[in-house]
């Protein structure tokens, strides 16, 4: 019995002591891959991932501002740089958040990265995450803020537009009473009363249309249309005024040019581009319009013989009220919204319109669209 004592005592003490070198072993790698993660090595468990997945901007920080994680929106706003934030800005709500430890909710407009122009309108949240780190998360509300900017333009827009004709017509009334007894007097005021009145109704008109228009992204109830019909309906229109200016509608192409859309709205489109060519062109001289087919498109070209746009308006003459000659644009009855109509009802179909001018010898709009049918689509229309 003490020989087998003295066998087994050896390997149970052996045993023992493997057992405790193991759990020795484990918790020091608990402790050491605990030490690393607060180190700033490792992420807490599952951090990683939700950051891949968030369509929001988001950025986790360590004590020493050092970016450990970013998600793919942050890098394309600009947002991270080099593993650390761009914009003192946020590095100042990090420092912020990790002295308090409340988290802090705010509004910043920051540039898109180091060099840019662009600006960011973003909904930041900072709070921490875990024992050390830091969590941003960034949400992009630019563009709603700029339609919201939008918005209040053409608001303030539309108020000064119809603010003259409505003080006009108030006026003339009146001026109408006033002069009851001189009959020349109130036949010029009426008139002017009419042409007024005209003028507002245009303006509300045109507001009514591009704000229809901008509020769809896309026309929903398409169906082939003839461009051939689209211009001989604009031609109808601007046909009186044409010749009461001794100007000569010129109309080619477009017998085999289809596409898929609104009529109304294509008609309205070139509408106004003949309208605005007859208006600014010369008596006895010629607006032409062109229809061709070019590898897929359809192209409707409009082109007068007036004095032409300066290349600095160039750019700007599809904003909503914008006016080359304010003062020729108002004794012709422009409303300042024809071109921004057209521009917008073009983009609804898939297409776009695009401006040329020679000052001194007339200018040139193209709307162009995708064809309806490409296979039977040829150089010539």
């Amino acid at each position: 019995m003490d020989s087998l004592w003295l066998v087994l005592l050896p390997l149970a003490l052996g045993l023992f002591v493997g057992a405790v070198v193991v759990v020795l072993v484990h918790v020091a790698a608990e402790r050491g891959s605990e030490a690393a993660r607060l180190a700033g090595n490792v992420l807490p468990p599952g951090v990683a991932q939700v950051l891949e997945a968030l369509a929001s901007a988001a950025v986790v920080i360590d004590p020493s501002n050092t970016v450990r994680k970013a998600s793919p929106a942050a890098l394309s706003m600009g947002l991270v740089r080099n593993d650390a934030l761009v914009h003192a800005q946020l590095r100042d709500l990090v420092d912020g958040v990790r002295g308090s430890g409340e988290p802090v909710t705010t509004d910043l407009d920051l540039a898109r990265g180091p060099f840019g122009d662009t600006q960011l309108h973003l909904r930041v949240t900072v709070s921490r995450v875990g024992r050390r780190d830091i969590l941003l998360v960034a949400e992009d509300h630019t563009e709603s803020h700029r339609l919201e900017e939008v918005r209040r333009d053409f608001l303030a827009n539309v108020s000064h537009e119809l603010k003259t004709p409505i003080s006009a017509i108030g006026l003339l009334a009146e001026a109408l009473e006033s002069a009851s007894d001189e009959p020349e007097q109130v036949r010029r005021f009426a008139e002017q009363l009419t042409a007024e009145s005209e003028r507002l109704s245009r303006i509300t008109r045109d507001i009514i249309e591009l704000s229809r228009l901008q509020a769809t992204g896309s026309v929903t109830t398409a169906r082939l249309v003839g461009v051939r019909d689209v211009v001989a309906a604009a031609v109808e229109r601007n046909q009186v005024l044409a010749d009461a200016n001794r100007i000569e509608i010129v109309a080619r192409g477009g017998k085999k040019a289809f596409v898929y859309g609104d009529e109304r709205l294509l008609v309205a489109a070139v509408d106004n581009l003949v309208s605005n060519a007859v208006r600014y062109s010369p008596g006895g001289s010629q607006v032409g319009i062109g229809v061709r087919r070019v590898e897929g498109v359809v192209e409707i070209t409009v082109t007068d013989q007036g004095e032409g746009i300066p290349a600095a308006d160039l750019d700007r003459v599809f904003e909503r009220f914008f006016r080359v000659d304010d003062a020729r644009s108002r004794s012709t009855g422009g409303t300042g919204l024809g071109l921004s109509i057209v521009k917008h009802a073009v983009q609804n179909h898939g297409g776009d319109v695009r401006a040329w001018s020679s000052p001194g010898h007339g200018s040139t709009f193209t709307i162009r669209l995708p064809e309806a049918e490409p296979a039977t689509a040829g150089s010539d229309a």
